[in-house]
């Protein structure tokens, strides 16, 4: 019995199975969520640690439920400090959200900060919840004292 026709069968089956299993990303891409979600130039701080911060977003359609989750740094640090989290409505419409969270006291002050704002939807994959995100934005803020 000759191997090499065997071989180049097997190659043949995988390299088909490899085409097909590359299609359901391209599938599961032309369902990709899309929207949008913007960040308010100034967020406020009080003395004990909370921050607000608010902005808007928007999308269209979703499957799961959907949340936009802000965090903020400050300074040279590499620490995010999130913030809340708002259940979001996904129907076309234009919406506000305002995300509240307390940080340690003195981890963050009044002044230049930086916000990362997430519009993302828990979509259930093979039975599990994971995480499908609309839209990202990032945005230079200033805290105020409130």
């Amino acid at each position: 019995m000759r191997v090499r026709p065997l071989l180049g069968a097997a190659a043949g089956v995988a390299l088909l199975l490899l085409t097909g299993a590359g299609a359901a990303p391209a599938t599961a891409s032309a369902l990709a969520p899309t929207g949008s979600v913007t960040v308010d130039a100034v967020g406020r701080i009080t003395a004990d640690g909370t921050v607000t911060l608010s902005g808007t977003y928007r999308c269209a359609s979703s499957s799961g439920p959907v949340f936009v989750s802000s965090s903020v740094s400050q300074g040279a640090s590499t620490t995010r400090h999130g913030v809340g989290g708002t259940r979001a409505v996904c129907d076309g419409a234009e919406h506000r959200w305002v995300n509240t969270g307390q940080t340690a006291p003195g981890a963050l002050v009044a002044g230049a900060a930086h916000v990362e704002a997430t519009l993302m939807e828990l979509r259930t994959f093979s039975g599990l919840p994971l995480p499908s995100f609309h839209a990202v934005q990032g945005q230079d803020v200033t805290l105020t004292q409130a």
